[in-house]
């Protein structure tokens, strides 16, 4: 037990084998996220590594490396490339995931999009053409995406 605690607190590198001690390792630092609350109105352009939640009107470009959330009150009008892209509000643009793309019961899309998984939900409304491939990659100016 003495040597998990010293090894939390760096003094001592210990035995990486020891499950006992890995319960005692801090856990990593969460990811980088960013929300454009329901009041908010951007323009403008968002890159980078993170999730990215949107609950207000964005217009123009959004491409991360993470998990972009379209809540249902937002409106957006924009291109989006990510890892992963949740629509619960209203999308006017194209969407492009490395992972998966899902349009939530209250979501609209309109726009093309191209996804590694497609799921769109009972009431959910998609104007465009879905493009669905496995192994796909996303290009994040100087990041790529699996």
């Amino acid at each position: 037990m003495l040597k998990g605690v010293q090894r939390f607190f760096g003094f001592d590198p210990g035995d990486e084998d020891d499950p006992q001690d890995a319960l005692m390792r801090p856990a990593s630092p969460p990811q980088t996220s960013f929300r454009v609350g329901e009041k908010l109105s951007i323009k403008g352009e968002i890159t980078g590594e993170g999730d990215l939640e949107l609950a207000g009107r964005f217009e123009g470009v959004i491409n991360v490396n993470g998990r972009v959330v379209v809540g249902d009150r937002a409106e957006v009008d924009a291109d989006i490339t990510a890892s992963t892209i949740v629509v619960g509000g209203k999308v006017r643009g194209n969407l492009n995931a490395a992972g998966r793309v899902e349009i939530l019961p209250q979501g609209i899309l309109t726009g093309n999009l191209k996804t590694g998984s497609f799921a769109a939900a009972d009431g959910a409304l998609v104007k465009g053409e879905i493009v669905v491939e496995r192994g796909i990659r996303t290009k994040i100016e100087g990041v790529s995406a699996p």
